[in-house]
Parts: C-alpha cells; sequence; structure tokens
C-alpha cells in the first residue's frame, strides 16, 4: 500500500514546477506527484502486480475489448471559431427491427428485449416511474413509427463520444442519434482559438454544440443528453440559445454533471489536502501543459499509477469489468496533456444555475451516480431542484463514469424519457 500526505505533494509539486521540468524523467515525477496529491491517502492496488504482468492485460484487454467499436455515418461541423467538430449519425433502420445491442455491444435479438436482465443496486428515484428494466424495454421496442426525433449525445472532460457505447448499442436503428466529440477531443480539431492563446470556457461549448445541430439537425424535435462537461454544454446552449430550447427541445438529460460551485468539490479528500490541491493543481497543469512531450513520456511511465485514480475516480464500486475498466483508462489517456490543462480553469468559472429554469417545460432527467467524486450527487440534486418535475435518480455505488459502470440502469431511465416524448413508443 503506498500512500502520499497532501503537504509533501505540494512541496514536490512546487519544487518541479519551479525546475521546469528540462528532463523527461521529471515531468514523469511531476506528473506521479499530482496525482498523488489529487488521492492524498488512496491505495494505488495495481503497484503490487508486477510491470509486465499488467501490460500485458491491458494489450489483450486492448485486442478483445468491443467497446467504442461502434461508428455511424461520419461528418464534420464548424464551429464560431473555424474548428471542425467530428460528428457520426446513427440513422432510423427503415425495417424498424434493429437488433438489441446488449450490455458487452453484442447483438441479440429483438425478440428477446422481454427479458428482464438485473441491475447492480436499485436506483433512488423521484417521481412515479417504477416499472422494472424488462417493461421499459419493451416499450422501447413496442412501436414501429415513433415521433421523429433526433437526439444528441454530449460526452464529459477526457472522454469522447464512444463513452456512451451502452447506450449507443441499445437505441441503434430505432431512432435518430447523433455523437459529437467536443473541440479538442476525439477525433475533432484542436479548438483554434485556443491554438491563438484564447481561453476555453463552457460558452464557448455550447457555440460549438449549436454547430453540430446546425449541422446534423436543422429542423425538427431535439432530445438532448449530456454527461458531465457535456451537461454543462446543455446548459451554454440553453443560455446563449434560449429559442431553439423553447421551439426544438423535446427533453433533456443530465448525467452526473453541475451546474456550478465545482470549486468546492472536495474530490473525496481530507479539507487540508483540497486546499493544497487546489492551490498548486492551474499552476502544475500550465506548466505541464507547456511541456506537453516531455510529459507524454512520464506519463506513459506512470500509467499505472494512473490506472488506479483513474478507476478511483471514476468508477463507485469494486466489481467493475476489467474490459470497462480498460476502456475508461484507453479514453481518459487518449487526452493530451495540454488539452486537461486547456479545459480545467474552465470549470471553476462555470456557473448556470440560473439558466435551468429554460428547461422547466419539458420532461428532464437527472441521474448520478451516489459515489461520483467528481460531480457528486449533491449537485444533481441542486439541479433537480430548481427542475422541480425532472426525474432525479440517485444509482448506488455509481461513479462518475454512470453510463458505463451501470449502463443498464442509465439506458433504462433513458428509454423511459424517450418515451415519455414518444421517441419511442410505449407499449399499452
Amino acid at each position: 500500500m503506498s500512500e502520499i500526505s497532501a503537504a509533501d505533494a505540494v512541496t514536490a509539486a512546487d519544487a518541479v514546477t519551479t525546475a521546469g521540468w528540462r528532463r523527461a524523467g521529471i515531468a514523469g515525477a511531476a506528473i506521479g506527484v499530482l496525482a498523488a496529491g489529487a488521492a492524498a491517502g488512496v491505495a494505488v492496488e495495481r503497484l503490487t502486480v508486477g510491470r509486465g504482468m499488467r501490460r500485458r492485460a491491458r494489450l489483450a484487454l486492448d485486442a478483445s475489448g468491443p467497446y467504442g467499436s461502434l461508428r455511424g455515418l461520419p461528418g464534420r461541423a464548424v464551429a464560431d471559431d473555424g474548428t471542425e467538430l467530428y460528428y457520426e449519425v446513427d440513422e432510423v433502420d427503415p425495417d424498424g427491427a434493429a437488433p438489441w445491442h446488449g450490455s458487452d455491444g453484442t447483438d441479440t435479438d429483438a425478440g428477446d428485449a422481454d427479458t428482464d436482465t438485473g441491475v447492480a443496486g436499485t436506483a433512488r428515484t423521484t417521481g412515479s416511474r417504477t416499472a422494472g428494466n424488462g417493461s421499459r424495454r419493451r416499450r422501447l421496442f413496442g412501436r414501429k413509427e415513433p415521433v421523429p426525433v433526433t437526439i444528441v449525445f454530449s460526452h464529459g472532460y477526457c472522454l469522447n463520444q464512444d463513452s456512451w457505447h451502452f447506450q449507443r448499442a441499445a437505441l441503434r436503428g430505432l431512432v435518430r442519434t447523433v455523437h459529437w466529440d467536443q473541440r479538442s477531443h476525439g477525433r475533432s480539431e484542436r479548438g483554434r482559438a485556443q491554438a491563438d492563446g484564447v481561453t476555453v470556457g463552457i460558452d464557448q461549448l455550447g457555440r460549438d454544440l449549436k454547430a453540430v445541430i446546425d449541422a446534423v439537425a436543422p429542423e425538427g424535435r431535439l432530445v438532448l443528453v449530456g454527461h458531465s462537461m457535456g451537461g454543462m454544454t446543455i446548459m451554454a446552449l440553453a443560455e446563449q440559445y434560449p429559442q431553439l430550447v423553447r421551439d426544438r427541445v423535446a427533453a433533456v438529460a443530465f448525467v452526473g454533471t453541475s451546474s456550478g460551485k465545482l470549486d468546492e468539490v472536495s474530490f473525496g479528500l481530507p479539507l487540508a489536502g483540497v486546499n493544497a490541491v487546489r492551490r498548486v493543481l492551474p499552476g502544475v497543469l500550465r506548466a505541464l501543459g507547456s511541456q506537453a512531450e516531455l510529459v507524454e513520456r512520464g506519463r506513459r511511465a506512470t500509467a499505472d499509477l494512473f490506472a488506479g485514480l483513474i478507476k478511483r475516480y471514476s468508477f463507485g464500486s469494486r466489481d467493475v469489468d476489467p474490459a470497462v475498466e480498460r476502456f475508461a483508462e484507453r479514453l481518459i489517456e487518449s487526452t493530451p496533456i495540454d488539452v486537461v490543462a486547456e479545459f480545467y480553469p474552465a470549470f471553476t468559472e462555470h456557473d448556470k444555475s440560473h439558466v435551468l429554469p429554460a428547461f422547466r417545460e419539458v420532461p428532464v432527467l437527472v441521474l448520478a451516480g451516489d459515489k461520483d467524486l467528481v460531480t457528486p450527487s449533491s449537485h444533481s440534486e441542486a439541479i433537480a431542484d430548481q427542475l422541480p418535475e425532472a426525474e432525479l435518480v440517485i444509482v448506488p455505488d455509481g461513479g462518475h463514469l454512470v453510463m458505463l459502470e451501470h449502463p443498464e440502469t442509465v439506458t433504462d431511465r433513458l428509454a423511459d424519457l424517450l418515451a415519455r416524448v414518444g421517441a419511442v413508443a410505449r407499449k399499452s
């Protein structure tokens, strides 16, 4: 068991910051110190496993896992600063008989949808929808001519559109869906304004979402689904384009997100550790971002430490499928350190609680894991407080990546939301 105190982390971080990371080894040490500071007191269990064995296991999971393999019709929207934003569209199956993709991404017969599938834990929910998974899934397949709607999925920080793998598999062919990569993430272009030194903010992401909507769904009803930063993106869209929300948005789902006060999040650390990390983290990230090439080498060298941290801050339960854990690692590892540094300040400045009333006239799902350390469930509860008619779902043993950790629960609630607006049918 390996631990480091927050005070030690601050001292070491200050030291490596002033040194300027002249060598890749020092860069790797800086990342290790920062990671340890962020997880003060947390044991990194993977350090007890042989490095060669861990490397072989990662390669095996990369080779065999189906996660992130779903692809649609590709396209690119152009943001207001010229940045190209990558998206994919999954159209409705014209035969109305798309297969159900199980929780592992494999195909099964739509006729098997009547079979109830248990979920890990029972979600705590406000509202009257208490039917089991099977009844909701039967409703999902109960009608061949649903009301035309486009569902737009927006992903979170340091992820990409593939983080919606399970929900995409479940809805594939049944309803028109759009999955896009936020600027500087996934297959989207690095933000051009950021290349010119302009700070990225949540408002910019709202305008990016508008560009994607204009490109793929210039008319017709919309359902907006956002996780973490993606939920904040939806709020920014509503603030800047209120008419769009009033005229076209049929429903909204906020998953593991926040409307503000993220600078008060403790990340599961004691008060002293939180204050220390907050003091050094912005400067350390800026320094790391300025030495991206060297830092990426060090990042690879400390991959096992990061794997432990990713597990800690992504999942709330102990029995997560190792292939899903590795999938989450790959998503986060693919985000360059300078992008991580570039986006971080936007979250402390994010405050959109005043925008939430814009969603009071449409059905809203607010869902979070009860063990989310990044955007705690109390933030989802605060959103629901502003939206009295919203369905609030708190998922037991759910972490920040709740849609990967408890995919059936999230998909079930999302299917119910779609049924409420007629995007998929309720079976009588």
